[in-house]
């Protein structure tokens, strides 16, 4: 197999992921690996538009036809074999057996993956089919989880171009909502039963699939259905319901909804989703109306791209939130809040989860918007404007590019690698991510296919604006400090070099010499490798970039001396330059070859080329630049000189690397490694290096370095560097094999017979060791021997004899460990290379080319050459007769002989010793290797299965799964064959002797001292069973490489052409794909039995650890292989488990059963589970505690395989129309006889069958659990454990047995917690299934949740408002009804609700089962079973919890018993709880409040008569309660009122909401300790308790209790403080209800009025007008320090602050934005307050989250206008201070909503500011300057520069005594700041106007402070930001102004 740089970039990505080799080119990732992705497969004919689809995909599969060296099978055999798949597919769903289906899906997927076409009706039949099994209710999750991958596989990821088209194919929205909704809301009390499935996202990503497949006019209905149950608590759900769902045409319908939606919500979540959502449509509608939507669908261009101009400000604005840039001198993440509020949101807990990349959405969204859509704007910076103009116009006249431009611009110096920190990763991430969006688009935009109309498409210009914008960032991220930003920044340079050459290319090579050639900064030596080895196609390819090719030798020299043991991170980037830049070239003297060459017309595609005719000229007087582009004549005379000094390189380079290998750590440990990991890394690199170099050196050159090579070889034996001098000679090989053999073989074969002759090897060891010093030479010549016989198998022809002559001796010979594994080593690489079919020739252009003289002559011009898939011809090597007769001859002539002595070995098992265990580890190891290396050598015939495992009543023999026979280039397929019959029966042989050896080892005594030779069994049966085919790992491996390599030279999948080498791969892995499906579902014949059950299965429960894990692992790899080998083995594996076995085969029979593979086949197949389960539970004898701790391991890992939905799935029974309507469409695609009728038949009688043999079992395996668990012996740690399974077991569709239920009601009083808890919540469980089960009437009821309950009726709601006015009004006694659940009537209402009468009549008819279980439960419940678990309630719990809190499992269980008994039991349970409400001990309280909460939630439909009483006995104790709750058990009663209201109606609990809202709130208590203060407090909390749980309903009063809460703002204490912000929050958040009466009329608002969702009203006005009012009077009368904090100020202004900061830091932040901004004055003069530290801090807090976050356009000027006045207006210089850093956060988040006038007032004000009488405040004035002036404000850069130059020359300094001496100082430093803004303002280049300020600063460098100290300050960071550019950038001073820089640094010389 061909290894390359891939591999090692494979292995070691991390450390390497920086080399612009993984850059992944926004590829979708495939759930599992097993199905190829490949390079423009989809365009292959992509420029034949009026092709069918069809026709492109057979265009496709024929360039894999034709690459491969076989004949495959035609299109119409693999049609029949996909039809033979899905008539399967069909008889399994028509039969319901779900399980078996699935098994047959694996099938499909490897059909799939041989890439034959497939029409797009079948398609799309074949995705309805797999949509209507995702919605089968009922199922066990994880089969649902692989019909959603297999629907994915089908539609395909769109890399290129969808599969199916909205118009092939509509599938059914609501019944998949119908399934997710009971997920996402899950009823009542099944909630808990429900646990983290994961059910919920993987139907949202069947939804996110298939939504451009619902059909577009169902949009109404599901905005009908989704936006009425979007709430508050609904939204972290809903949203993601919303994205998933809504198809993404006739976007006008709902964006203007889901902006409104987002701009209301501060959620991080929501941004991550719209941010998605809205790249995806930017994407889709690039092409507006012109594209596949339709003019119907499509989404019209509005400002920019689909946009508005609000809609596109917010993005943006959400966009630059998404950065984490701390702006404004914020260390801090201001962006923190949405992440809060979404975890403040915990009630409603988001279920769903996704990792979505907001940095790539926002990528989307920037390119896609792009477009020609607005006047050029001019070069502003040169051209001079009068200060208060704008410039009009955008950058390249988009206004896309222009946000891009501001954004970038504006977070530009945190790029810099000095300005490092969290933000790095993203910012350099954006980057990557917006030049392969661009790269994508502009692609795209290239083909003829292109839907965009031309006046939309990127151009040139585009481009170029484009590059320029991101090309400064780039480069200094190039430097960042970790690997991933540098990875990322090389990506991006890599696709900017690929877009314009000309303007990266110059500034890359620039640093690239810079960087080389400093010896100390190694980290810029390794980025600048890293980066070279990204850009080195436009480097060697002049067609890409003219001037690059002579560079490369340069280059080339200058890293060689990376290659530096001692630092591998150097050598590995320097390798992977050398890799990726030699594996376009070819490595030969042209200087030769100057005369009779004509110049011109050879280049590929020459016309092709931009022929710059502009840059030759070049004016006189103007040194040459390296990086100039000449004529094609004149680079391509300098390139053919430069090639003379290849082979001068080419020699260092060998020598380089041999003399690296000489210093090398000495071999060793288990796995001969030389060295660490490090090493290992260096090796691999070095490997992959001189692979690629020594395949593209021309002949002379080859010749050079194989002389070189060899005459090392001659002379050294160097025992450290044994296995890297044999991988050198091994790539020697494989470039010129026959060359290479001819050359070594020889003297290596005469220096290993000498070496055998004196001893070497010949001391008898088995296990591994350090190496001999004698036996060097003999190993230095055995691994150069290893290396020429891996490739070139004709060569080995041609020394045949003395190739089977040397393995004989070598096998005979070799006795040390050390010696026969090398032995083994060669045999395997000999035989691979003789029977492998794999590339023989991976150089960069074609062969014929390569061999071509006048190539050789020119080579220069094909360089970095790229082909399409159809040109490249891929050379195999194909095994011929005389290799297949060398295999068989090696085979009988020394693997025969090797078996024969095995076997006598085997025979005579008494006198074993050293000697002879020697002999067998020997020979056996020689002959397992000879197999190892045939994987493809014998095609196995058809087999007779002797054991099928099959149960004749249940299983039909026709469904068992079966792999497709594909053509695969094995080389023995025709039984009749004497070479095949030769061949076979040399295999089974080895099987026999393998088996032989099994049992003869079991039967040695002393087995210690075998275990070499047992482990060696162990391998030669991985190899019988395993090696054959393809294994999935190697696979995995070789796709991994493959997609590696595919990255590489492109930057689009769009991109048709790419490097030979990576199409060569693409054939190989193609090649192995169908090896790898012969590897699969494979037949056991009876000999494969024996060493499955007899052998592998016993050694796996060996009593040796070392044996048992190899034969585990190779156990269960065989067992993925061969189809039902692991039922065949299981009775083994069980019998192991029985009493009186030994502790080591308990122990190996429980590793293979807990085996995840095996435990889910075990649990899914009825009898197996019920084995697994028992035998889990009777394995309580055992008492060691590793055991112990592996059954309580596998235990609880087999709990997710235990559900309702598993047994459901094995018995299914119910009607599945969906799916039967599928099928009929399926059927209509193939031929009539795609179905067996016969065996249809068959599989539907045996359904019954099937469903009630499960049952019965199931049923069985209850009883046995039941009996284990009920055995008085049982340890309770097996009770708990039993009592687990035997919940898993209670399903809907069943009725517990009486025995259960009684079992569990037992348990519910159980001393230990954990059984306790179980059992009650096996209780709850038990009760609610049964109330279902009585509640439903269908089988879909049943499992949808769909059910009625009997109580429950549907009212219609017309009139919303009167609706809401009559849940507020007592409950009417004869004909009112109680609404629960309030989920709707936030944005708009649902046509009906449901409610409960208050006279209920009906009651619940349960079954005869049913009334059986019941009775049951209440046989337990005696006389004191209620004072039992109080008692055991009341315990102190062992599990230590933070706060406490009531149990919810005992909660649930006391609502059961309530409503299962309906208050029978209620007295004698209030006589228990009577005492416990008031005792001291907090336990015993908390024990109260579960069981107080239980009855009154339970009461909900209990006789009127009994809740009655219930409420007279605890209505006057309430007071009683809340008297005597101390703060440790307050939270007690809190929960039990939370839990007690929470989704009920109040009025259900009316004496309790009057008792709540009588209580008294006296504000006046004074000491924290009074009595008073204590009720007040609880008071409080109880109050927001209640309106936190009644939510809406709280409505009517609350007003009333918000002016409480503002008028008593002024409390004394904190906590009350905090109590009544807390309370406001809440209050606002449930006034604050936009309620539309309909869907219609919230669309139609949300289209037309401003503010459609009512958040900009502000719910408090009055009251906070007041308080703003009255503040200033306050502020008068504060107390002086240290009484100051007891002022009436400062304790409002804390609760005010309080209360912004927890609104502003919720869900709901907007709706405090109207108070904020009217309270932002007094929030400023409150930061200045020093005397109160509290104040200033949360005031500075409340201002820095105000100013960060989004506001609306309409917004921005107003809170400007107030921090401008703020600023201007104060006479304090502290409030300046404070208000500036918010000013400049609050303008970079609002970057480009803040309008023109507005940004003028900021100029105003930083300019006022500079001149400020206070130093802080113009420092500070002048870092906010610079700021904003790179932001927005170039144009206006040379009248400032003037202003600040005439005031500083207008200005002399007096003398300090001099009156005016401040305030000329004062101006002066106001003008240095200015001019030294403006120098920062451009941190990484020098604008033409920079030097002359150098001058004007120079002259005031020796004024005294503070305007030396600014000057120099602003010098040093000029220093530090142009060190990376300061050989260029100092060209633009000249000499007097470096000369003022200097002096600006240091100041005057002294003795200047």
């Amino acid at each position: 197999m061909s290894l390359d740089i891939s591999d090692l970039i494979a292995e070691f990505a991390e450390e390497i992921s920086s080399g612009g080799f993984s850059i992944s080119m926004d590829e979708e990732l495939d759930t599992a690996v097993d199905v190829l992705e490949s390079p423009s497969d989809d365009i292959a004919a992509e420029f034949v538009s009026d092709r069918s689809a069809y026709e492109k995909q057979k265009a496709t599969l024929q360039t894999y036809l034709d690459s491969l060296p076989y004949e495959c099978e035609s299109i119409d055999v693999m049609q029949a074999k996909l039809e033979y798949i899905v008539g399967k597919l069909i008889v399994c769903a028509k039969s319901k057996n779900w399980l078996v289906l699935t098994t047959w899906d694996a099938i499909l997927q490897c059909w799939l993956q041989m890439r034959y076409p497939m029409t797009t009706s079948t398609r799309a039949a074949l995705v309805r089919f797999y949509y209507e099994l995702c919605l089968l209710p009922g199922i066990e999750v994880r089969v649902i989880r692989s019909w959603a991958d297999m629907l994915y596989r089908l539609l395909g990821s769109k890399t290129v171009k969808r599969k199916l088209e909205a118009t092939d194919l509509q599938l059914p929205w609501k019944p998949l909502w119908d399934l997710l909704y009971k997920e996402l809301f899950p009823k009542g009390r099944l909630a808990e039963f429900q646990g983290n499935r994961n059910l919920n996202n993987i139907l949202l990503y069947v939804a996110e699939s298939c939504k451009r497949y619902f059909p577009a006019t169902d949009l109404p209905d599901m905005l009908e259905t989704f936006l009425p149950i979007l709430t508050p608590d609904t939204t972290l759900t809903m949203i993601p319901v919303l994205t998933s769902f809504l198809p993404p045409t006739h976007t006008h319908i709902y964006l203007p909804v889901i902006f409104r939606i987002w701009e209301a919500f501060n959620s991080h979540i929501m941004d991550d989703r719209f941010l998605e959502f809205a790249g995806i449509l930017a994407e889709e509608h690039v092409a507006g109306k012109e594209g596949l939507a339709g003019e119907d669908g499509g989404a019209a261009w509005k400002d920019v791209g689909i946009w508005t101009q609000e809609e596109w400000l917010m993005l943006v604005s959400k966009g630059i939130e998404s950065l984490y840039v701390p702006v404004g001198n914020s260390s801090q993440n201001i962006t923190a809040t949405a992440v809060q509020a979404d975890a403040s949101a915990a009630r409603q807990g988001s279920k769903v989860k996704k990792t979505i990349s907001r940095i790539s959405s926002l990528a989307k969204l920037f390119v896609y918007s792009m477009a020609c859509d607005g006047p050029i704007r001019g070069d502003s910076a040169s051209t001079p404007v009068s200060p208060n103009s704008q410039p009009m116009g955008y950058l390249a006249g988009s206004k896309a590019l222009d946000s891009l431009d501001k954004l970038i611009t504006s977070t530009e110096s945190y790029f810099h690698p000095s300005n490092s920190g969290h933000w790095t990763f993203t910012l350099t991430n954006l980057l990557q991510r917006l030049t392969v969006e661009f790269a994508d688009r502009w692609l795209e935009e290239q083909q003829p296919s292109c839907k965009t109309p031309v006046a939309h498409r990127l151009t040139p210009s585009l481009r170029r604006a484009f590059v320029n914008v991101l090309r400064t960032p780039a480069l200094l991220a190039m430097f960042s400090k970790d690997s991933f930003s540098i990875s990322m920044a090389q990506g991006a340079l890599r696709t900017m070099a690929l877009l314009e050459p000309t303007l990266i290319m110059p500034e890359l090579l620039e640093r690239a010499y810079g960087g080389l050639e400093v010896v100390n900064e190694t980290h810029r030596t390794t980025a600048v490798l890293k980066m070279l080895s990204g850009i080195s196609l436009p480097l060697v390819s002049e067609i890409i970039w003219r001037p690059g090719q002579k560079h490369l030798l340069p280059l080339l020299e200058l890293c060689l001396p990376g290659i530096d043991l001692n630092d591998p991170n150097k050598t590995i980037c320097a390798t992977l330059f050398i890799v990726s830049a030699m594996q376009h070239v070819k490595v030969g003297d042209l200087s030769m070859h100057h005369s009779g060459f004509a110049l011109s017309g050879d280049a590929p595609g020459e016309e092709l080329m931009e022929v710059d005719t502009d840059d030759t000229h070049i004016p006189e007087g103007v040194e040459m630049s390296p990086f100039v582009s000449l004529g094609r004549q004149e680079e391509r005379t300098l390139v053919r000189e430069s090639t003379a000094g290849f082979a001068d390189w080419v020699t260092s380079l060998f020598r380089r690397v041999l003399a690296l290998y000489e210093n090398l750590p000495e071999e060793g440990g288990k796995k001969k490694t030389t060295g660490g990991k490090t090493e290992e890394t260096v090796l691999k690199s070095i490997k992959s290096m001189i692979d690629v170099v020594t395949l593209h050196l021309s002949d002379q050159l080859f010749d050079l370095v194989l002389n070189l090579v060899f005459d090392y070889a001659a002379i050294n034996a160097k025992s450290n560097a044994i296995r890297a001098f044999g991988q050198l000679v091994a790539c020697l090989a494989r470039a010129q094999p026959q060359k290479t053999l001819d050359k070594f073989l020889p003297s290596c074969i005469s220096r290993i017979q000498e070496e055998l002759k004196y001893g070497a090897s010949s001391v008898r060891t088995t296990s591994a060791h350090d190496l001999v010093p004698s036996d060097t030479t003999l190993h230095w010549n055995m691994s150069i021997l290893r290396g020429c016989l891996a490739y070139g198998a004709h060569a080995l022809l041609k020394h045949k004899e003395d190739i089977i002559n040397l393995l004989s001796l070598l096998l005979n010979k070799t006795k040390n460990e050390r010696g026969y594994t090398g032995t083994a080593a060669i045999v395997t690489r000999m035989m691979h290379a003789l029977s492998g079919v794999y590339p023989s020739d991976n150089r960069f252009v074609n062969e014929d080319v390569w061999n071509q003289s006048e190539f050789g002559n020119s080579h220069n011009t094909q360089w970095g050459r790229l082909y399409e898939a159809k040109d490249v011809k891929v050379e195999w090597h194909v095994p011929g007769t005389e290799e297949v007769q060398f295999i068989l001859d090696i085979l009988d002539r020394v693997a025969t002989p090797a078996l024969d002595k095995i076997e006598v070995l085997a025979r005579s098992t008494q006198h074993w010793d050293e000697v002879v265990r020697n002999d067998f580890c020997r020979y056996l190891l020689f002959v397992r290797s000879v197999w190892s290396g045939l994987p493809s050598f014998l095609k196995e015939g058809p087999k007779d299965v002797v054991h099928p495992c099959i149960n004749p009543d249940t299983e039909l023999e026709g469904l068992i799964v079966d792999h497709i026979d594909v053509e695969a280039g094995f080389i023995l397929t025709d039984p009749r064959d004497p070479r095949y019959q030769q061949a076979l029966q040399h295999r089974v042989r080895f099987g026999n002797v393998v088996h032989l050896a099994a049992v003869a080892l079991r039967q040695i005594q002393g087995g210690e001292d075998h275990l070499d030779a047992v482990v060696a069994v162990v391998k030669a049966i991985d190899t019988y069973f395993l090696d054959y085919g393809m294994s999935r790992q190697d696979f995995i491996t070789l796709q991994k490489n493959f997609a590696q390599s595919r990255e590489v030279n492109r930057v689009s999948a769009r991109q048709k052409e790419n490097s030979r080498v990576t199409w060569v791969k693409r054939a190989q892995v193609y090649h192995c794909g169908r090896l790898y499906i012969h590897a699969l579902y494979r037949r056991r014949s009876s000999l494969d039995d024996t060493l499955l059950k007899e052998d592998l299965a016993e050694l796996c429960l060996s009593p040796y650890t070392r044996v048992r894990r190899l034969a585990q692992s190779v156990l269960h790899s065989t067992c993925g292989s061969y189809v039902r080998a692991t039922r065949y083995i299981m009775p083994t594996i069980f019998n192991a488990l029985s009493k009186g076995n030994d502790p080591d085969r308990i122990k190996g029979a429980l590793y293979v059963l807990g085996n995840k593979g095996t435990a889910a086949l075990n649990m899914s197949e009825p009898p197996m589970r019920r084995q697994y389960l028992v035998a889990l539970l009777e394995c309580q004898h055992e008492e060691k505690p590793s055991i112990q701790k592996l059954v309580t391991t596998f235990s609880t890992e087999c709990l997710i395989h235990l559900s309702e939905e598993v047994i459901r799935t094995s018995s299914y029974t119910a009607p599945t129309p969906g799916v039967d309507a599928s099928i009929r469409t399926l059927e209509e695609e193939f031929s009539p006889a795609v179905v067996d009728r016969k065996l249809t038949k068959a599989a539907v009688d045996c359904a019954a069958e099937r469903a009630k043999r499960c049952l019965e079992e199931t049923d069985k395996t209850v009883h046995s659990i039941l009996e284990i668990a009920s055995r008085p012996t049982t340890h309770w740690r097996y009770v708990h454990m039993a009592m687990k399974f035997l919940m898993g077991f209670l399903r809907r569709d069943a009725v517990a047995p009486p025995e259960l239920a009684c079992f569990f009601m037992e348990q519910t009083l159980s001393p230990q917690p954990g059984i306790r808890t179980s059992a009650e919540q096996a209780i709850v469980k038990t009760a609610v299934l049964m109330k279902i089960r009585a509640y439903a009437k269908t089988d879909d009821e049943l499992w949808l949740c769909k059910w009625q309950s009997p109580f429950a009726r549907t009212i219609s709601i017309d009139n919303p408002p009167a609706f809401l006015a009559q849940l507020d009004q007592p409950v009417h006694e004869v004909n009112g009804f109680y609404v629960d659940l309030l989920d709707t009537g936030f944005l708009a209402w649902k046509k009906t609700i449901k409610c409960y009468p208050v006279n209920l009549t009906s009651s619940v008819p349960l079954d005869s089962a049913s009334r059986q279980c019941l009775q049951a439960m209440c046989s337990i419940i005696g006389e004191g079973y209620f004072a039992q678990l109080a008692t055991l309630w009341s315990q102190e719990s062992s599990k230590a919890s933070g706060s406490p809190h009531l149990h919810a499992e005992n909660v649930n269980f006391m609502i059961t018993l309530a409503k299962l008994f309906n208050g029978e039991h209620m007295h004698l349970i209030l006589r228990i709880v009577e005492p416990l409400m008031t005792d001291a001990d907090k336990f015993k309280q908390a024990a109260a409040a579960e069981i107080l909460t239980g009855l009154l939630r339970g009461s909900k439909h209990w006789p009127r008569k009994t809740r009655e009483e219930l409420w007279s006995w605890l209505t006057p104790r309430f007071d009683v309660i809340l008297a005597q709750a101390k703060p440790d058990t307050v939270s007690y009663w809190t929960s039990f009122l939370e839990h007690t209201l929470l989704n009920l109606d109040p009025r259900r609990f009316q004496p309790l909401v009057d008792w709540i809202l009588s209580l008294h709130l006296d504000f006046q208590g004074d000491s924290a300790f009074s009595s008073k203060f204590l009720s007040l407090t609880k008071a409080l909390n109880v109050i927001v308790v209640f309106i936190d749980s009644v939510g809406v309903r709280f409505n009517s009063v609350s007003e009333k209790y918000a002016s409480t809460f503002f008028n008593n703002a002024d409390s004394n204490y904190a906590e009350i403080r905090t109590s009544i912000a807390n309370a406001l929050c809440l209050i606002a958040k449930y006034q604050w209800r936009p309620a539309y009466p309909s869907v219609d009329a919230l669309l139609v608002a949300c289209a037309e009025s401003p503010d459609p969702l009512r958040i900009r009203q502000g719910f408090f006005s009055y009251h906070v007008q007041s308080i703003v009012d009255n503040l200033p009077k306050w502020k008068d009368e504060r107390f002086p320090p240290p009484r100051v904090s007891q002022s009436r100020y400062d304790k409002v202004g804390l609760t005010m602050l309080l209360w912004l900061w927890m609104s502003l830091h919720s869900p709901e932040a907007c709706l405090v934005r109207p108070h904020a901004m009217a309270l932002l004055p007094e929030l400023l003069s409150m930061s200045e307050l020093s005397d109160n530290a509290e104040l200033q801090k949360y005031s500075s807090a409340v201002l820095r989250v105000f100013s960060s976050a989004h506001l609306p356009s309409s917004l921005t000027h107003i809170v400007l206008e107030n921090l401008v006045s703020a600023i201007q207006s104060s006479e304090s210089w502290r409030i300046r201070l404070h208000a500036l850093p918010a000013l400049v956060v609050f303008f970079y988040r609002n970057l480009l909503t803040i309008s023109s006038n507005g940004v003028l007032k900021v100029m105003d004000v930083l300019l006022d500011c500079l001149s400020d009488e206070n130093v802080e405040v113009r420092e500070m004035s002048s870092k906010t300057l610079s700021g904003v002036v790179r932001c927005s404000q170039r144009q206006n850069i040379i009248p400032l520069k003037n202003r600040f130059i005439s005031l500083a020359r207008s200005i002399k300094l007096p003398s300090r005594t001099h009156h005016d001496y401040g305030e000329s100082l004062r101006k002066l430093h106001s003008a240095i700041l200015g001019l030294c803004a403006l120098i920062e303002s451009f941190p990484y280049s020098v604008e033409p106007w920079m030097p002359s300020l150098t001058e004007v600063l120079a002259r005031h460098a020796t004024d005294p402070p503070p305007i030396s100290t600014t000057i120099r300050h602003c010098a040093s960071e000029f220093k530090k930001t142009h060190q990376d550019t300061w050989h260029k950038d100092q060209l633009a001073f000249d000499e007097d102004q470096l000369q003022s820089l200097s002096t600006m640094l240091v100041g005057t010389s002294y003795y200047a």
